[in-house]
């Protein structure tokens, strides 16, 4: 009798022990025992996931502002094209500048001739012999013979604007060359006189001098020796 009932107890143990393995491979036994914690688990994931799904817009937006801003070519275009309106009017300046250069020794003829009034002085002419308005700035640079010495332009004459020589016209400067009463130092005759021309800056070179005849018996000249700035006038070369 005893020997039946411990067979009936080892057959329903083996059921249940076959019971319980048919569960856990089917998973019916994952959700009976506490398999909520694996699906908090993935409902846990899940909301982590749509978060991540929604920052990722956000992470985009750099992105796409930058896509989404177009202006930005055209303000690109915009400022290339003030940049080639710049360019434009530097063309334009290059082209007048280049319509225009510096009168010196090898554009003009210059001709230099003391003037009975006033006392010891002299007229220094130069004409545009070129096909270019030239430009006659600050005064000319005057070297007598080998003198060692520069006379400088008397800047009561300094004009308000450059001297500008058309094709065909002519500039002046005039030429103190001794005190009329004597008070100068150092009195000579000069035979040969050159005369340099200035560039845009002053004591800059303006290019070829010019060497323009002298009287036969020379000119004479002292300490007082001054010049003016180039004139547009002659009388106001002159009358200084």
């Amino acid at each position: 009798m005893r020997t039946r009932r411990t067979r009936l107890l080892a057959a329903t143990g083996l059921a249940l022990a076959a019971l319980a393995l048919t569960a856990c491979e089917d998973g019916t036994g994952a959700r009976d025992e506490g398999a909520s914690k694996p699906a908090t688990t993935t409902t846990t994931t899940t909301p982590t996931q749509t978060q991540t799904q929604t920052q990722t817009p956000s992470a985009e937006k750099p992105s796409g502002g930058a896509t989404a801003e177009p202006g930005t070519t055209p303000n690109s275009t915009s400022d290339s094209s003030d940049s080639s309106a710049s360019t434009g009017g530097s063309t334009s300046d290059s082209s007048s500048d280049a319509s225009r250069v510096l009168c010196n020794g090898s554009n003009t003829k210059v001709t230099a001739q003391p003037v009975s009034r006033p006392l010891n002085h002299m007229l220094i002419t130069v004409k545009n012999t070129g096909s270019k308005t030239c430009d006659l700035t600050y005064f000319p640079v005057l070297r007598f013979d080998e003198m060692q010495w520069v006379p400088q332009g008397a800047e009561a004459t300094q004009p308000q604007a450059v001297v500008t020589l058309a094709p065909g016209e002519s500039g002046y400067a005039g030429v103190l060359l001794a005190a009329a009463d004597g008070s100068g130092d150092g009195g000579t005759t000069g035979h040969k006189l050159t005369i340099a021309f200035q560039g845009t800056t002053p004591n800059s070179s303006g290019g070829a001098s010019a060497t323009p005849p002298l009287p036969a018996k020379g000119v004479y000249y002292d300490s007082s020796l001054t010049v003016t700035y180039w004139q547009q006038n002659m009388d106001d070369a002159i009358n200084y």
